[in-house]
């Protein structure tokens, strides 16, 4: 018994097609570009943006610190008491995980009321940040 192939000749898979080797040499240029450059483009390149980004990341570290530091209050809280959040907790969570070594006490009470109104804690929690 043997076992016969019927190879059918349509033309699609030609060894060298053009499209295959132009869509290779694009890949490999852009694996050397990537090479080359190792990740220079992350800094902004004005001095502009790079302020604007390193304000924008504060921002965003302080309203994490907030959030954090209303999650320690309602844990450390004892049950049917209200969790009690301080700015000093925020700026102490913002020294401690993002090593701010000065907050403001009006940027972190910021924080905290944006975040306590986002959280609704006016059912379980209380603050100093609205004095």
């Amino acid at each position: 018994m043997t076992i016969t192939t019927r190879v059918v000749e349509t033309g699609w898979m030609r060894p060298h097609a053009p499209g295959g080797l132009l869509f290779v040499a694009l890949g490999l240029i852009l694996v050397a570009a990537g090479y080359v450059w190792r990740g220079r483009v992350l800094r902004p390149l004005s001095a502009k943006r790079a302020q604007a980004a390193l304000i924008r990341e504060r921002s965003r570290n302080l309203l994490r610190s907030a959030d954090t530091a209303i999650a320690g209050a309602r844990r450390r809280a004892a049950q049917g008491e209200p969790a009690m959040v301080t700015v000093g907790d925020v700026t102490r969570v913002a020294r401690r995980h993002y090593g701010y070594l000065f907050v403001e006490r009006e940027e972190a009470a910021a924080a905290l009321r944006q975040r306590y109104e986002a959280a609704d804690c006016r059912v379980d929690c209380m603050t100093d940040a609205f004095n």
